[in-house]
């Protein structure tokens, strides 16, 4: 049932997000054809509940990476121009996962370094990565990692609201099958 937050920008009452996690699949992912396996590397992890294809929108990829606006100043690169570049007008796909309890966590692990050249094989990064920082630098760009997870819980709620949405509040309130321990 849909229920208003209890405080502002909380998308959602009643939702336990430390059990979720929203899985953004970049459009170098997209691009290169590795949806599917990267959600099925998740899966083995998380029950990916639903996902959907977007279409960024400028607002959408500046709240997501709100730190990197923060923090533009410690990077070589204009970092909104490379941002709209990336993102804006872009195929990406989000995905809900549902686990145990710091979820989160655990995936954001599985997604290794975020400059797939210095990140450990058997991750996400490594294993499926084709880029790095070295060469986005060179190139005056962002470096292309194929994949996001949430953060934390509180991350979760936020790219909930950015990406699905509470009109979409049947997603996190479905009948869930019990998840993996």
């Amino acid at each position: 049932m849909k229920r208003r937050p209890e405080v502002p920008g909380g998308v959602l009452g009643g939702v336990d997000w430390s059990r979720w996690s929203v899985v953004l699949l970049k459009p170098d992912c997209v691009r290169r054809n590795l949806v599917a396996p990267v959600l099925d590397r998740i899966a083995v992890h998380a029950d990916i509940v639903h996902q959907q294809q977007v279409v960024v929108e400028d607002w959408q990829v500046f709240v997501h990476y709100w730190d990197l606006l923060v923090d533009r100043d410690w990077l070589d690169v204009d970092v909104p121009a490379c941002l709209r570049s990336a993102y804006v007008g872009r195929p990406v796909v989000v995905a809900l996962a549902h686990g145990p309890d710091g979820i989160a966590k655990r995936l954001r692990g599985l997604l290794g370094h975020f400059d797939p050249a210095q990140a450990d094989r058997g991750t996400i990064r490594a294993d499926l990565g084709a880029d790095s920082i070295q060469a986005a630098r060179a190139a005056g760009r962002l470096v292309e990692n194929l994949v996001h997870t949430s953060d934390d819980p509180e991350a979760t709620c936020r790219d909930f609201g950015t990406w699905f949405g509470a009109n979409q509040y049947q997603h996190v309130f479905p009948e869930v099958k019990e998840s993996r321990s």
